[in-house]
């Protein structure tokens, strides 16, 4: 079998295209968390019916529209770069607008019309059903902006436009917001207080998805497990709710097990989970049905309870530890990620190796992990000072990758010899003759073609791996093709 190196797992900005004639044209980039790209959906959605095409060339663009993330550092410095790409071009079409979507948009909306010149709209992330009003704004020669967060807002009514999709796969969202107040995260002064959308409506979209043929669906909030649905508004009220609405109440528990139940041959993962939120009842309906993938992407931070202390996180590094072992229990072969924050302020060396000895514990299937970085408006950047040197930063950054990429490495060992369902998603980067696909832990794996089609889950004979990837032969359809 010929070998194949490591798939990239980061995919590049989003760039969203639908083709519709005699109209105006949009260009569209997403940056940041998976909620993003599905905003970016939502927008396309809401101004095709303002008359927008999408097109992929930034240069014929009428309006182009980039969907930020401010969680780090880099994230802002690449929207940056592209705001100074984007004043390129309009040099040449001055009829060229721009607009700045998203985290952002709501945190530095001021420095961004009067210190980006460039910038004419500047939209937060509860705001995109008033983009026509403002786009008229705009039109007219003024400079619009609506950053005004909501308590209601889930755009449930809105109808995704699944754009440049490779019709295998989709995000639906079923909350927006935080009240999880990590000392460390711009999300709750950016998207606002936890609020639930009702689940009729997540079913209808599920439908519509199913109608078109689309195999997976991932559902989609800040932190899944707060998900709660009682006839509307924020979570934070469901103490003043009536005794009807609290005996009629649907938790994610709930939402999962009426998906799962209703949809038995679409695959469904969600993502993301917070250890202080995700019940047992979540891991036991996981348990019960065949079609939820096992994966729990289950950010930790830290090891060190002095740091989640520091960090807010609510829940200590025993606890999340009970937590795992109790997925691990009832779901055996449940694969595990995380997110971890490196040099979070006062972190000492001894707060370092509690991190990587709880790496060496649990032995993550695979792991997001970057360097602390201040952001602005944070109660972190308000309380605590920045005091971990970079060289220190960097130093710790690289042991924990190291050691998690020796995990990766581990766990994907154990696939060899065996055999596992995998759902083709695409064409590999690396090989036009061997598919891409995803096994239900959520490890990506290539194999030759043969006579499958993109959309088939087939069962694959794991042969090889890199510390990314598996490689194996298909030796046939599944049950569930």
């Amino acid at each position: 079998m010929e070998k194949i190196i490591d798939e990239d797992k980061q995919g590049q900005p989003l760039v969203l295209d639908q083709k519709k004639e005699n109209q105006r044209k949009l260009f569209i980039e997403s940056y940041g968390c998976q909620m993003n790209f599905s905003d970016s959906e939502i927008v396309a959605s809401i101004l095709a019916k303002e008359g927008f095409n999408t097109t992929q060339k930034l240069e014929d663009a009428d309006l182009v529209l980039v969907n930020t993330c401010s969680i780090r550092e880099k994230a802002e410095q690449t929207v940056r770069k592209r705001l100074e790409k984007y004043n390129a071009v309009k040099r040449i079409n001055p009829k060229m607008k721009v607009g700045v979507l998203g985290c952002m948009a709501e945190r530095l909306k001021s420095k961004f019309l009067e210190e980006e010149k460039i910038v004419d709209l500047v939209v937060g992330p509860d705001a995109y059903k008033d983009l026509p009003n403002l786009i008229e704004e705009v039109d007219a020669g003024r400079n619009a902006v609506n950053v005004v967060l909501s308590k209601e807002e889930t755009y449930g009514d809105i109808s995704p436009v699944r754009l440049q999709s490779n019709g295998v796969s989709a995000f639906v969202s079923i909350t927006r917001g935080c009240d999880n107040m990590c000392t460390f995260c711009v999300v709750p002064f950016t998207r606002g207080r936890e609020r639930s959308r009702d689940p009729q409506s997540i079913l209808k979209e599920i439908d519509d998805l199913v109608g078109q043929n689309f195999k997976e669906i991932t559902l989609l909030g800040q932190n899944v497990d707060s998900y709660l649905w009682y006839g509307g508004g924020l979570k934070k009220d469901f103490e003043k709710a009536s005794d009807f609405q609290k005996a009629t109440a649907v938790d994610f528990a709930k939402l999962l097990d009426m998906t799962a139940q209703k949809y038995p041959r679409l695959r469904i993962r969600f993502s993301t989970s917070n250890p202080q939120d995700m019940t047992l009842d979540v891991i036991k309906i996981m348990a019960k049905h065949k079609n939820i993938c096992k994966h729990i992407h289950l950010p930790i931070q830290s090891g060190s309870d002095r740091i989640l202390k520091e960090m807010n996180r609510l829940h200590t590094r025993q606890e999340y530890i009970d937590l795992i072992n109790n997925i691990k229990q009832i779901i055996p072969d449940c694969a595990i990620t995380q997110d971890m924050i490196i040099g979070f302020p006062t972190e000492t060396e001894e707060d370092h190796q509690d991190t990587l000895s709880l790496l060496e514990h649990i032995k993550y299937e695979h792991g997001y992990m970057y360097a602390y970085s201040e952001r602005p408006g944070t109660l972190a950047e308000r309380k605590l000072e920045d005091d971990v040197p970079e060289e220190v930063k960097k130093r710790r950054l690289a042991e924990v990758i190291a050691l998690q990429r020796t995990h990766c490495a581990y766990k994907h060992q154990n696939y060899i010899g065996k055999t596992f369902e995998v759902l083709i998603e695409k064409e590999s980067k690396k090989s036009d003759q061997h598919w891409s696909g995803r096994t239900t832990t959520n490890i990506v794996a290539i194999f030759p073609k043969k006579n499958y089609k993109i959309g088939d889950f087939v069962m694959v004979h794991i042969e090889d791996c890199t510390s990314a990837t598996l490689l194996g032969e298909a030796v046939g359809y599944s049950e569930n093709n």
